[in-house]
């Protein structure tokens, strides 16, 4: 049975032989069968040069190189359109996902589960990372009307037909966790213990994360529109009640001065609503407009092994 792992590269020279070497020491004992996919994502440092060092002297280990910086999850993409594995790991080479829980995810996924997801019980990130994150992912989960879990990432343990069904979602918006909660199959999860980055630092940055965080939203859920819209019916059933208010103490000769506050403030207010739903709309247009272009997911520079 062949197994596959695959990984996303990106400025990752330092730890790669350390990746390469650790999962290879704890897969050999589920087979000797196994292919490692390392797809570097244009990584600015000598990343490249380390994956063509490794693929010269193992032809178990694949080499991708994209041709610009795609992003993660179109990295993961690269990676599992080129995998023929019966079951699939997908894990991040920085070490912070544990090779040594690659056999328990398989024994787990031996009970008959199409998916197991790593769990981190205890997140080695500084706090400002582990708050954002868990925005993040609350933030999407309510979005998107599922449940989602913020300590479950990328690391898993996947069987072939799930990966099959993934690889055929080629929507240009993508982001691993959500594709594999959308295909469904068999889910379930262990609890794992997340390492200590052991040099150098995430590739994701604030602006980076509210960029994700974005594409997600607009290509996995219509909840900002229908937010909008039921804040429009409600203000206009807030202006209809005051306009019947108001409308009584005209005719009553109860104003005797116009008010020149409120008329600002429903101005300003009402303004900067309007250019808010605008922006809602013009984001989910844009958002199409990059669909229907058709243009390919990523594309690849050179392929070794």
């Amino acid at each position: 049975m062949l197994l596959s792992v695959v990984s996303p590269v990106y400025n990752a020279e330092m730890h790669i032989n350390d990746f390469v070497t650790e999962v290879e020491k704890n897969i050999s004992s589920i087979t000797s069968d196994y292919e490692i996919i390392l797809v570097d994502d244009f990584s600015r440092d000598h990343s490249w040069q380390k994956i063509l060092e490794i693929c010269a002297v193992n032809n178990k280990v694949k080499g991708i190189k994209l041709s610009r910086n795609f992003g993660q999850h179109y990295a993961i993409t690269a990676g599992l359109d080129s995998t023929t594995g019966e079951k699939v790991v997908v894990m991040d080479c920085d070490l912070q996902d544990d090779p040594t829980q690659i056999t328990n995810l398989y024994k787990k996924c031996l009970e008959g589960f199409d998916v197991v997801l790593a769990r981190r019980i205890d997140r080695k990130d500084n706090f400002t990372k582990k708050i954002s994150s868990k925005l993040f992912w609350k933030s999407l989960g309510y979005l998107t009307g599922t449940d989602i879990d913020h300590t479950i990432a990328n690391f898993g343990i996947y069987s072939r037909n799930v990966i099959d069904a993934v690889c055929s979602l080629r929507e240009s918006i993508r982001f691993f966790p959500s594709m594999i909660l959308w295909v469904g199959f068999s889910k379930t999860t262990i609890d794992v213990e997340h390492k200590e980055r052991r040099s150098g630092k995430s590739g994701y940055n604030y602006s980076r994360m509210f960029k994700l965080a974005l594409d997600v939203m607009l290509a996995y859920s219509d909840k900002p529109i229908r937010i909008v819209i039921k804040t429009g019916f409600v203000i206009s059933f807030i202006s209809l009640l005051l306009g019947i208010y108001y409308f009584i103490l005209n005719v009553t000769h109860r104003i005797i001065v116009p008010g020149y506050t409120s008329i600002i403030i429903s101005i300003w207010f009402l303004g900067g609503l309007i250019i808010l739903i605008l922006g809602i709309i013009g984001l989910y247009i844009g958002k199409t407009f990059e669909g229907v272009k058709n243009r390919p997911i990523y594309i690849v520079e050179k392929k070794i092994n």
